[in-house]
């Protein structure tokens, strides 16, 4: 049975990669509804469709017509797949999900900024910016989508803060993968700009066997909620990953507000 809504906590139902296909219809439809009964937003983490199709992306605005609650969400490489991925974006805007790219919004007082990310890889492995031109613009698209976060977060306003991604910012969650496509999961220029502001959490999908919690740096949360991790990691749940934090007193400014 779903967990009773709270009124103390707003609770966040999280997963990525769903992967729609053109022959999905109706095989998502009892976990957004259990989502819908049972958190207070949905955040999808990139890769809902397969190929990035059209097509594909009806399908899961129909599989999301019966969410009530507030739907944010991010890209991910699939739904670029097809070269349309505005497609896929505004056929999801249509049907009343938020999506961010290098943007931001706020649900019930806490701040989702929200990026899709990219690849280079961590640590001593981060690729670097040398040699070839195509190198180059390898690394400048990692540069680019960390600085769309970092852009993002600086809009929020919130005391309570969560990033959503599809590509990993840390190393961490895709352990389990094998190592030799550790670059190509995310890369340590995303989490970057988690260090300079305060946060509750982060979000990812992209490593589908990759691990469900790590944390950065300075100890913020994160978790990989990509769907096939979820089902094979916890097979007795639903395929979501449930996060809750405190709601925040509606009269309560932040130290922001204040000195505005």
């Amino acid at each position: 049975m779903p967990a009773p809504k709270s009124s103390t906590h707003i609770r966040f139902a999280a997963v990525g990669d769903i992967h729609v296909q053109k022959d999905s219809a109706g095989t998502l439809r009892s976990l957004f509804a259990e989502a819908d009964e049972t958190a207070d937003a949905l955040l999808l983490c990139g890769d809902l469709t397969d190929y990035g199709t059209a097509e594909e992306a009806h399908i899961l605005a129909e599989e999301l017509g019966a969410v009530h609650i507030p739907v944010v969400a991010v890209l991910g490489n699939h739904d670029y797949e097809s070269g349309t991925p505005e497609v896929v974006a505004d056929t999801l805007v249509h049907a009343g999900v938020r999506v961010l790219d290098g943007s931001a919004c706020e649900i019930e007082g806490v701040g989702i900024a929200g990026v899709k990310g990219f690849g280079g890889g961590f640590g001593r492995g981060t690729l670097g910016a040398w040699g070839e031109p195509a190198i180059k613009l390898f690394v400048q698209e990692a540069l680019n989508e960390a600085m769309k976060l970092e852009s993002a977060l600086a809009k929020l306003r919130t005391r309570r803060r969560i990033a959503l991604l599809h590509y990993a910012p840390i190393v961490g969650t895709v352990e389990g993968e094998p190592a030799e496509i550790f670059p190509f999961l995310g890369s340590s220029r995303l989490e970057a700009p988690l260090l300079r502001y305060p946060m509750d959490a982060v979000f990812h999908g992209h490593a589908h066997r990759g691990t469900l919690e790590g944390r950065t740096i300075n100890g913020v949360p994160v978790y990989n909620v990509a769907k096939p991790l979820l089902q094979r990691t916890r097979p007795d749940t639903s395929p979501f990953f449930l996060y809750e934090l405190p709601r925040e007193p509606v009269d309560e400014k932040t130290p922001a507000d204040a000195q505005a």
